[in-house]
């Protein structure tokens, strides 16, 4: 179980098979790390589902492989234009997951070498179009483990930058703490030939695409997603866990984030929030524990208007109204931009 979706294991891969899972989408959320948060978001679940499914049968069309069989109504696994109803359950096909070796305090990946399929790649590739001020990004260039050529620039980027074109970048998947790490390192780790890691980004960029272009039409800027991949029983890479949905990227409204990202907003601003920053500053590790306070319940009018974004969303992406009785979605992110007073 994880902090926003469960996971079911109806058959374990082997080494020449894949198995069969389901994830079951929770109407939980978490932010700052804290874990599960006091409210449910209505909703959340299925619309994220529905998403996830959209936009996976969209990358099958496109010859590109995926886990996902379909999604779950009834006892039956069918695909979306299927179903009769929402479904907050996904059947996907399942992967190994081969954990890096700790020593010390360096991962040996050795054990990746001389497998061949049906696991996990211990690498997640994000693509930015935008650098918003909260990115990563910034941290990495004060630090100089990037500079502004890595990112096609003459001179540090400003916040809310767009790229002129889009920076894929690789991070470990596997650690404890992962890392941002060079192509080069990525493809070493996870025992990639030339070609595999071209074809890991080359998905990456059509992903980044087809994304761009789909919340474009509803009036979202993509600023930037991720994607996690593996390889099948006969050494094919495909997409795997779930992408295109509002946790898995970074939309914005005229500058307005979309999605959770909004319940960020809210709670920096309560006492909550002091307490775990003061809490991280004294432990890293075990701040949670020391923590000496409890993240509050969300005001009643914004988690509704939190839940109408995520079925809105849905809703105008896959054309089919799923969620009845919504405002459009332009309508319902200028109420909680009046709300937020931003």
């Amino acid at each position: 179980m994880g902090s926003v979706k469960d996971f079911k294991i109806i058959e374990d891969p082997t080494p020449d098979k894949l198995g069969k899972g389901r994830f079951i989408y929770s109407d939980r959320y978490s932010v700052f790390d804290w874990g599960e948060m006091p409210d449910l978001i209505d909703n959340k679940g299925a619309a994220t589902a529905l998403l996830g499914a959209y936009f996976f049968e969209k990358l099958e069309e496109m010859g590109i492989p995926t886990h996902y069989e379909g999604l779950v109504e009834g006892r039956k696994v069918k695909r979306l234009s299927e179903i009769s109803n929402s479904s907050d359950v996904m059947e996907v096909k399942l992967l190994r997951i081969i954990k890096p070796l700790l020593e010390g305090n360096h991962y040996d990946y050795s054990i990746y070498y001389n497998e061949l399929g049906c696991f996990l790649i211990p690498l997640e590739i994000i693509y930015r179009n935008y650098l918003p001020p909260g990115s990563s990004v910034f941290r990495r260039l004060e630090r100089g483990e990037l500079k502004p050529q890595d990112l096609g620039l003459d001179k540090p980027p400003e916040p809310n930058q767009k790229l002129e074109e889009p920076l894929l970048d690789v991070s470990t998947k596997l650690e404890i703490t992962d890392r941002y790490i060079p192509w080069e390192e990525a493809q070493e780790i996870s025992g990639l030939d030339d070609q595999e890691v071209e074809r890991l980004k080359e998905i990456a960029t059509t992903v980044n695409d087809l994304i761009t272009k789909e919340y474009a039409a509803i009036g979202l800027v993509n600023e930037d997603g991720k994607i996690e991949a593996g390889f099948d029983q006969h050494r094919r890479i495909m997409l795997v866990d779930v992408l295109g949905t509002l946790d898995e990227c970074r939309f914005t409204y005229e500058g307005l984030p979309v999605s959770k990202e909004i319940l960020r907003i809210y709670y920096r601003n309560t006492p909550w929030y002091s307490a775990v920053e003061e809490a991280k500053e004294k432990d890293r590790q075990n701040w949670k524990e020391i923590c000496t306070l409890e993240p509050e319940e969300l005001p009643y009018q914004l988690k509704k208007m939190v839940s109408q974004v995520y079925c809105a969303c849905t809703n105008e992406i896959t054309g089919e109204e799923w969620f009845k009785g919504l405002p459009p979605l332009k309508e319902i992110m200028g109420n909680i931009k009046e709300f937020l007073k931003v």
